[in-house]
């Protein structure tokens, strides 16, 4: 009587479990998969940015260095911008290593960008959380517009119609701030430059 009422307890557990794993850990994961690459094909293949040949050259959702005068860059990483190795510095705001990298990169933005360094936008002389935030402020990259319009040898109102025409907004209008994703800005660039 005793086996007949532990196996009667048993087989719905095991059962459950079975469901539980098969049918949430693969058959979920297999069609939210499948939908999200039906609806959002680029986004579910990681939002990549491919030459005419097909050659990925990017993802829109991570940061990468840009070399050169002629590219906005963006916000400095902790990570060397490795996918890999994400993440921020984890040093605390008392931390005196810390003051003195954002002092250090505060005067060679301010350098770089030929303005006052009270007119640096933090977010170019700090690190996000993640190391690979692809976004600037509006603010930030402006800074940076008479740099790259000089390197180029383009007008800067040129440049400035380009980086104009890449603000997002807010996120259905209400949440966060604008913004720019400095990857898609500079391929931008790129692609201007060998437009007719």
């Amino acid at each position: 009587m005793k086996s007949t009422t532990s196996a009667s307890l048993w087989r719905p557990a095991i059962g459950l479990s079975l469901f539980g794993l098969i049918g949430t850990g693969l058959v979920y994961a297999i069609v939210a998969t499948g939908i999200a690459g039906v609806l959002f094909p680029a986004q579910a293949d990681g939002s990549l940015l491919r030459d005419g040949d097909g050659t990925v050259r990017a993802s829109l959702l991570v940061a990468q260095p840009f070399k050169g005068d002629g590219y906005f860059q963006a916000r400095p990483s902790a990570a060397n911008y490795d996918p890999m190795a994400a993440a921020g510095s984890n040093l605390a705001r008392s931390n005196p290593d810390l003051a003195k990298r954002v002092a250090d990169a505060t005067a060679a933005v301010a350098t770089r960008e030929n303005i006052d360094p009270a007119k640096v936008p933090g977010e170019l002389a700090t690190q996000s959380g993640s190391g690979l935030d692809p976004e600037l402020s509006p603010a930030a990259v402006q800074v940076q517009v008479a740099r790259v319009a000089q390197a180029r040898g383009w007008p800067v109102e040129r440049v400035q119609a380009l980086v104009e025409a890449q603000v997002q907004g807010r996120q259905w209008g209400v949440f966060g701030q604008p913004r720019i994703n400095v990857v898609a800005l500079n391929r931008r660039l790129d692609e201007a430059m060998h437009a007719p």
